[in-house]
């Protein structure tokens, strides 16, 4: 009796030695028009410091890569530093070209689609406007393990992905009024087999399926985005 009641006592004190995890956000906005139009909305973990500022530097260093566009430079620094050199690409442009009235662009606006206790998801849209025929918009899903702020890899959700290829594949040829398989894979995946989007996300409608321009199709057809409602995939999750 008295080896129980101390082993319960010694769980009861580990249980309660066990850090709580905290995860919040708020609103990082960062704006500047000094040279090119740069606009910087995105969520901004607060709480459990290791766990949020992994989640923090995941995000920073995605936005410093997507608004990065010189040739010689790796993307080093902070967003602070990604803009500058942002803006001396586009100051250099306007030396080069001064009979130009191009005026460039960077707007990134992020937000949390979903949160529950296995995991946060936040979608990232960026636009970015350099010059050329038009400007290129661009929306990655990161889903984060709430307890450690580590991302999720496609393996870590899915648990039957031939299965799940096969209820988005319906839906997208659905969506796209695709009449049989062969115009289908020539036209939407330039002849290649059915692919997944490189990511997806959550929300609370449902698993979302999203592909940006040139993953499928052309430009003109612009993104590709819907929703299967949690019921109709979730045999093929692991997490939901």
């Amino acid at each position: 009796m008295k080896k129980a009641s101390l082993t319960i006592l010694i769980l009861f004190l580990l249980m309660s030695c066990k850090k709580e995890v905290v995860v919040d956000f708020s609103e990082e906005i960062i704006e500047t028009s000094e040279g090119a139009e740069i606009t910087l909305n995105f969520p901004k973990a607060e709480g459990t410091k290791e766990i949020t500022d992994r989640i923090n530097q995941t995000l920073e260093n995605y936005i410093i890569t997507q608004i990065n566009i010189s040739e010689h430079d790796d993307a080093n620094g902070n967003l602070y530093d990604a803009i500058s050199k942002f803006n001396y690409e586009y100051n250099s442009f306007k030396n080069n070209f001064p009979e130009s009235s191009q005026q460039w662009e960077a707007f990134v606006d992020g937000e949390v689609t979903y949160r529950s206790t296995e995991i946060i998801c936040i979608a990232i849209t960026t636009y970015l406007d350099t010059g050329g025929a038009h400007g290129n918009t661009n929306v990655r899903f990161f889903n984060f393990n709430p307890q450690t702020g580590k991302l999720y890899n496609k393996k870590d959700l899915i648990s039957n992905i031939r299965d799940l290829s096969e209820v988005i594949e319906k839906r997208l040829k659905k969506d796209l009024h695709a009449d049989n398989d062969t115009e289908f894979t020539e036209a939407i995946f330039f002849g290649k087999d059915f692919q997944l989007p490189e990511t997806f996300g959550y929300s609370n409608e449902g698993l979302i399926i999203l592909y940006n321009p040139y993953e499928i199709a052309s430009y003109s057809q612009g993104l590709v985005e819907f929703t299967i409602p949690f019921s109709e995939v979730n045999q093929f999750l692991k997490i939901n």
